[in-house]
């Protein structure tokens, strides 16, 4: 059996953004790889599948879920059809990255030292005191080259005519990118022809650029200063994700009892004594960093550490407090900080949002519940959420009245539908709704966003839910050079 008929067997919802056909033809970025496909058979389509399947396994690509009862770690479902992204596309996106990321880190240093932006009125004050990852241990505190946003996961959607929108910004700990080079290494060796022939280009630098920047930031003047991966340890969901990037940087995986701070410096532990520590890529939360800063029962972090990063001695990424401006109640204002800081319109737009602490906007959430998601400003995963399309009247009750015990933890958006991708499901081509995570490296060189990044797959037909701990896997993405 020949592909093509699995190919005339996929059916575009006439209603939404189709990545791969139009209603009259495949797009041209991905003529490619339709024709390549229609030259293989099933089987062969088949084996590839399961080929992707065992290098998983055997890799140990995972994630955990902490509420599922089918045991802690899971495989992370890979889809072997690439999600494809045009040159132009990708300028477009590139821009209006850097261009967010800019205002953000500018916002970050605001709020922090002369708070310009909140006596000018332009973001509320009680927006940015109310908010649980506004640190007061920040404020006044000089940053390296004064850089908040090292790392940051920028969570892109596309609605039904192809517009992009920014769904969220992730600028504390984004995860997901060891599974974008994963997805790549496994593509590599699955359609071992297909990426050269497409004039793909690579993801695979990100961790040379991540070592660089890194190396930028030592407060030692030193040509190899000592950096090293804070891990919560082995149970954190991200495990696999901080193993990887410590083996692919050369850097070691510390977990907070493997560092000791005395006379404001901070040291790793090591056979032939302690060994200075220069920047620490971390992938603790805030309030677990050190306990004599936050808190005090936390036993993930290092005792002192604060006070070390305070005098300068050890440079921290990414930076702490970067909560405040990636509380989904500051998003909807990221437009503004824009205008304010860069005199510029912004190039991607954002989700209409809604406040729920604004007895107005609120009124009309609760008379428009069905067609609207209602998220918790600080949660992430997934968790938290409610889609009202897919919720009974009771959920939606229940839903409201948390909401009433305290609005400021929570926005409301419209549903947008999410632009569907082709998948390979059970010897079937069949579209499944996917968002895009590209990948941004902030250094004193400027802003480096990784041409490709995770694109996450709702599984479930007519999901819109692309989180992994929800049931959602991803594929890899390619950006064409031409």
């Amino acid at each position: 059996m020949q592909t093509s008929e699995l190919l005339n067997g996929y059916q575009v919802d006439p209603h939404t953004w189709d990545e791969m056909c139009t209603d009259q033809a495949v797009r041209e970025q991905y003529r490619g790889v339709v024709e390549f496909m229609q030259e293989m058979s099933m089987e062969d389509l088949q084996r590839k599948e399961d080929l992707a399947k065992k290098l998983f396994m055997s890799q140990g690509i995972t994630f955990t879920v902490y509420s599922s009862g089918e045991g802690i770690e899971k495989i992370f479902p890979f889809d072997i059809i690439p999600r494809i992204i045009t040159a132009r596309e990708w300028t477009f996106i590139e821009d209006g990255i850097r261009q967010r990321l800019k205002a953000l880190n500018l916002f970050l240093k605001d709020v922090y030292n002369d708070q310009f932006i909140l006596k000018d009125g332009v973001v509320p004050i009680e927006m940015v005191y109310s908010c649980p990852h506004f640190l007061r241990e920040m404020h006044g505190l000089a940053v390296p080259h004064n850089i908040y946003v090292h790392i940051a996961g920028i969570d892109l959607i596309r609605n039904n005519d192809g517009t992009f929108y920014i769904l969220e910004d992730n600028l504390r700990t984004p995860s997901g990118v060891s599974y974008m080079l994963e997805n790549r290494e496994i593509t590599k060796r699955i359609f071992p022809d297909l990426l050269p022939r497409n004039n793909v280009r690579t993801v695979l630098e990100y961790p040379n650029i991540l070592h660089a920047n890194l190396v930028s930031l030592s407060p030692r003047q030193t040509a190899h200063p000592t950096i090293v991966v804070l891990t919560p340890g082995m149970y954190n969901s991200a495990y696999f994700e901080h193993t990887t990037l410590a083996r692919l940087m050369g850097v070691e995986l510390v977990e907070g009892r493997d560092l000791v701070v005395d006379n404001h410096r901070v040291y790793m532990k090591t056979t032939a004594g302690l060994q200075q520590v220069d920047v620490i890529y971390r992938r603790v939360d805030d309030e677990f960093l050190d306990p004599l800063a936050f808190n005090p029962d936390s036993m993930l972090g290092l005792a002192g550490l604060m006070s070390a990063y305070r005098k300068g001695n050890v440079a921290i990424v990414n930076a702490v407090g970067n909560g405040v401006a990636d509380d989904k109640a500051v998003y909807s204002y990221v437009p503004a900080m824009i205008r304010y800081y860069l005199n510029e319109e912004p190039i991607l737009k954002n989700v209409p949002t809604y406040h729920l602490a604004d007895p107005e906007a609120r009124d009309h959430v609760f008379a428009n519940m069905n067609s609207m998601v209602v998220k918790k400003t600080n949660e992430s995963g997934g968790y938290g959420m409610l889609m009202g399309h897919a919720a009974t009247e009771k959920e939606i009750d229940l839903y409201r009245a948390e909401i009433l015990k305290d609005p400021r933890q929570y926005i409301a958006q419209p549903i947008i539908s999410l632009s569907s991708a082709p998948c390979y499901m059970g010897g079937k081509l069949k579209p499944r709704r996917v968002d895009l995570r590209p990948y941004a490296l902030c250094g004193p060189q400027g802003i480096q966003i990784v041409p490709g990044g995770l694109t996450r797959v709702a599984l479930r037909e007519g999901s819109l839910v692309v989180n992994s701990s929800q049931g959602g896997g991803s594929k890899d993405t390619w950006v064409l050079a031409v």
